[in-house]
């Protein structure tokens, strides 16, 4: 049975501004074909029992916790600026 076609295989390079020979789409037709099927496998395998997860592994967040910390102070920050005017960095004008 085929899932995909070769007008599919145009189609969705034709989307993608991709173009390919008469012998690429065929191969890509049937590639395609050959991952659907594998992926069709899955249906066959029992999950009755099995819980839905968003992910295989129990993940947590490992970023700390948001801490109030003080920060630099303007003359800190502006310290090693190469140029500076009014508490600001200065940089060159790209606007005519």
């Amino acid at each position: 049975m085929e899932r995909i076609t070769k007008d599919q295989v145009k189609h969705v390079a034709n989307l993608a501004r991709l173009e390919f020979t008469e012998k690429e789409i065929e191969s890509y037709a049937y590639q395609l074909d050959e991952i659907i099927a594998f992926a069709e496998l899955l249906n066959e395998v029992e999950t009755d029992n099995v819980e839905p997860t968003s992910h295989v592994l129990d993940v947590r967040n490992v970023l700390r916790e948001d801490e109030m910390k003080s920060s630099l102070s303007n003359d800190d920050a502006l310290k090693n600026a190469p140029d500076q005017k009014d508490g600001q960095f200065k940089v060159p004008s790209v606007l005519e």
